[in-house]
């Protein structure tokens, strides 16, 4: 008999984990674990989803009359009220509660809610939002933690008080057996005459494990989610300064065409800074991190129409583009950069001149750039370590795609000394959001 209860007591703890990790799974209730503020209907959704699934727990115990080890109702109303509040718990406690009401149990509402309210209680006298999920139901570490944290007496506190409750709703369970017997409220207190005390020490443990092991389930869940959100914040603020290493360089460029030809051709100037001015609205919206092809290009075209103007025919710029890849998506500034390249080191210095080509296409899924130039090429030797040259150009397109798409993306760079460089990019065939109609 005392194998068995302890297997009981075994499986319990074990069908509590089972049923934490099953609620995890849902995206609302993640969600929802993420939440420190939530509004009178997000506190009243939380309840109803802890009702729902700990009352299942219940009406199998009193369906199946076999499997008593699934019976979470008391935990899990206390649950709700300390990742939710006390409207949460209170819910819960009540819905957990209905089939064990209907199969006479009749303390057992009185029991589940008063265990939601102080699951409630429990979650506002926390010294941080925080502190719920830091509870554990090692009683050794709870003492570690007692005395490294002795000068932050409401720290202290709350834990203790913490350990204390839930020995407590355990206590009054048994109590209320004990006392209106077991048709009134069921308990897996052990019903022989004179149980050891360990047994009754096993049942208050189950308890106590019961109740910390899903929040630490819960708790593991909200830091992968809070790891997830920083690393796409890191990326974020990664391209973000890749960028503005782009813009300022390609704006001074830009600036000294103008400075020059303001002392030419004032006139030309005149022209050119309006391109400036069409260049800059651009560039000073708001930052996305796509943008269409079609986009890209015109950006492109009034780049370079600044540069015609100081290079005159010397310059030829000739586009390939099949239509349906117009409106596909690229990162932000991915061909200008290359275009740019092409133009100061592949051919300013070539006396006659040259052509830049811009080449687009889909294949498979995959989008294709071309950007090549008919200019002095680069030497094997800066060619082997450009990629993986910090700053402005090439190495930074490779490091923007690669923290963009990781592996999914090529880049590769053919060049011939005297007869001119070519760069090709592959990534992922992108389409642009729908935008809502209103």
């Amino acid at each position: 008999m005392t194998e068995q209860h302890l297997v009981v007591l075994l499986v319990k703890l074990a069908v509590a984990a089972s049923v934490a990790s099953i609620m995890v799974r849902f995206g609302p209730f993640r969600r929802m674990l993420m939440l420190e503020q939530r509004s009178f209907r997000q506190r009243l959704a939380l309840g109803v989803g802890f009702g729902f699934a700990f009352g299942a727990s219940v009406a199998t115990r009193l369906v199946t009359r076999t499997y008593r080890a699934v019976d979470l109702g008391l935990e899990g109303s206390f649950l709700a009220g300390v990742v939710g509040g006390y409207v949460s718990g209170l819910v819960a406690g009540v819905l957990a509660s209905l089939p064990a009401m209907i199969a006479g149990e009749y303390l057992t509402m009185l029991l589940f809610a008063g265990a939601g309210v102080m699951g409630g209680l429990l979650r506002d006298c926390a010294p941080e939002p925080e502190e719920i999920w830091k509870f554990s139901p090692w009683l050794d570490l709870s003492l570690i933690r007692i005395l490294r944290h002795w000068s932050d007496h409401r720290r202290t506190t709350f834990h203790t008080f913490f350990l204390l409750v839930i020995l407590m709703i355990e206590f009054v369970r048994f109590s209320l057996a004990q006392l209106f017997g077991s048709e009134a409220l069921f308990s897996l207190h052990p019903d022989w005459p004179a149980p050891h005390w360990f047994h009754i020490v096993a049942v208050y443990l189950t308890t106590l494990f019961c109740t910390t092991v899903p929040l630490k389930i819960w708790n593991a869940s909200r830091n992968e989610q809070k790891l997830e959100i920083q690393q796409r914040l890191l990326t974020e603020a990664r391209l973000e300064a890749l960028s503005s290493q782009i813009n300022p360089h390609f704006l001074f460029n830009t600036l000294n065409t103008v400075s020059s030809l303001i002392r030419i051709n004032p006139e030309q100037a005149r022209v050119v800074v309006q391109k400036l001015s069409s260049i800059l609205r651009r560039l000073l919206r708001k930052h996305e991190t796509f943008t269409t092809l079609r986009e890209e290009l015109n950006f492109i075209d009034d780049y370079l129409s600044i540069e015609m103007v100081r290079f005159g025919d010397k310059l030829r710029f000739e586009k390939q583009v099949e239509p349906q890849a117009l409106d596909r998506l690229v990162p932000s500034m991915v061909l200008q950069p290359l275009v740019e390249n092409s133009l100061r080191h592949g051919l300013s210095n070539k006396v006659e001149g040259g052509t830049i080509w811009v080449r687009a296409s889909l294949r498979e899924g995959r989008l294709r750039l071309e950007v090549e130039d008919n200019g002095v090429g680069i030497s094997e030797e800066v060619l082997a370590r450009l990629l993986d040259r910090g700053g402005i150009g090439i190495s930074n397109v490779n490091e923007r795609l690669r923290t963009i798409f990781g592996s999914d993306y090529r880049m590769l760079i053919d060049s011939r000394p005297g007869e001119g460089t070519r760069v090709f990019i592959e990534i992922p065939e992108l389409h642009p959001q729908p935008v809502p109609s209103s």
